[in-house]
């Protein structure tokens, strides 16, 4: 099998799973839906079309940085409501949020597809977001596509410096999909993304801890992108 690699890294990103109304929540690293929906825009894929081709996808999280949980409040002024006859006069919410972030993605499948989704994130069609609009990636997105399985190739990825004497951490997180009943359920897989009929299926996930090897970790002058 094949890997794809992807940086998810920037000042702000915020990754729902159950968001409703005035509350805007953020899960703690970025959700099957959330990736999937920022490579539905790098393919410029509209919200009806069909993504079975992401169902065989296996996807893991690797923790670079954890950010920090942060909350807006927020205000809207002359909201549409929903039967489009009106407007409200102030709408209040919270939204929650992950503050200077660092996450490594990887999805396991087949090379032909994975090369496809490589591809198309440099040159998307559609801007990338890191779960809302405003939030866009502060670094590329694609880090390239290798072989082998997907939690050897997340653990021998380089990690990142940001600053030369920045330290790195001993050990780090990791969210790994596993097979369905064996670990914390998640409803993220989406079947729709149409607006007024978005659809979830269950996945499952468990939370592993791995060393950071010395030789992992990539100084800021040997930065390149693999996927140039």
């Amino acid at each position: 099998m094949s890997v794809l690699l992807l940086r998810l890294a920037g000042p702000m990103q915020s990754w729902g799973t159950r968001s409703r109304f005035s509350n805007r929540d953020t899960g703690l690293e970025p959700s099957r839906s959330g990736v999937i929906g920022l490579l539905c825009a790098a393919l410029g894929r509209p919200r009806d079309a069909s993504m079975e081709d992401f169902r065989p996808l296996k996807m893991a999280v690797r923790v670079d940085r954890e950010g920090r949980l942060m909350r807006d409040y927020h205000t809207a002024q002359e909201v549409l409501r929903t039967s489009g006859k009106s407007t409200q006069d102030t709408v209040l919410s919270e939204r929650f949020y992950l503050a200077d972030a660092d996450f490594l993605v990887g999805l396991e499948g087949g090379r032909s597809f994975l090369s496809e989704l490589a591809m198309a994130l440099e040159k998307p069609v559609w801007q990338l977001c890191l779960g809302r609009k405003s939030f866009i990636p502060a670094l590329p997105v694609c880090e390239g596509l290798q072989d082998g399985d997907l939690l050897g190739v997340l653990q021998a990825a380089k990690w990142r410096k940001r600053w030369p004497r920045e330290k790195p951490l001993d050990i780090l997180r990791y969210v790994v999909e596993v097979d369905y009943g064996k670990g914390e359920p998640r409803q993220d897989v989406p079947i729709s993304f149409v607006s007024r009929d978005r659809k979830f299926a269950v996945r499952h996930v468990i939370t592993e801890f791995h060393p950071l090897s010395k030789d992992q970790i990539l100084e800021i002058d040997a930065e390149v992108n693999p996927c140039s």
